[in-house]
């Protein structure tokens, strides 16, 4: 198991970096870093975080850059400045194109906030995940860790986690609920699992070694 650089990726509060940076202190990563924190925007919380726990933030705007395609080289040519072994998306809503993936295959985690292949693809982020989970009138949700690939919530599924949805639900409170009980949860052990070389992929499946480590 070697030392890896972790590149985390935001656009917002950033309570996934949070979680991230909180599992690092514990030393749930062993020797592996978070090294860097890019956001799409700037003034957003998650920037703030990172400054907290001496972690480097760059800035990377989106309405920079003319077009998809620009932007993508910029964020792939960043990522590659900064050395990063794994980058995690953690709340970053800025598309970016096939230029990052085929830089970094299955080297980008996604945390999403449904139990994919539910709510997910085109349009399914933030609020509107949950809203169309209680829409559905589903029982439960959850939330699912996935590596990123061209096709949006595609990926191969590395680990998910169920969450009960109550009869009293708004989309606010389904949200805190997965956050805490899944997210904040499986993200981090995802990281985990990545830093140990315990992931594997083949024909668009995930198999994870089990030999050693926690159950979530």
């Amino acid at each position: 198991m070697s030392k890896k650089n972790i590149a985390v990726l935001v656009s917002g509060g950033g309570t996934n970096l949070q979680s991230l940076l909180d599992c690092q202190e514990k030393g749930m990563f062993g020797e592996s870093r978070i090294t860097a924190v890019i956001s799409s925007k700037e003034g957003v919380f998650a920037l703030e975080r990172a400054k907290r726990h001496g972690v480097p933030g760059f800035v990377l705007p989106r309405k920079s850059y003319p077009d998809i395609a620009s932007y993508s080289k910029a964020l792939a040519d960043l990522l590659e400045e900064q050395k990063a072994d794994l980058v995690v998306l953690a709340g970053f809503l800025t598309i970016f194109d096939e230029q990052v993936f085929l830089r970094f295959p299955y080297r980008i985690l996604n945390i999403h906030p449904a139990l994919i292949p539910s709510f997910c693809g085109k349009g399914y982020y933030g609020l509107h995940v949950h809203e169309a989970a209680l829409k559905k009138g589903v029982k439960i949700s959850g939330a699912t860790v996935h590596f990123v690939t061209p096709e949006c919530d595609a990926g191969p599924i590395v680990l998910q986690k169920a969450v009960a949805v109550l009869d009293d639900d708004t989309p606010e409170t389904l949200q805190r609920r997965i956050m805490e009980q899944a997210e904040w949860k499986i993200l981090p052990e995802a990281v985990r699992l990545f830093c140990e070389d315990r992931i594997t992929v083949k024909n668009g499946r995930t198999y994870i070694d089990n030999d050693k480590g926690e159950s979530l």
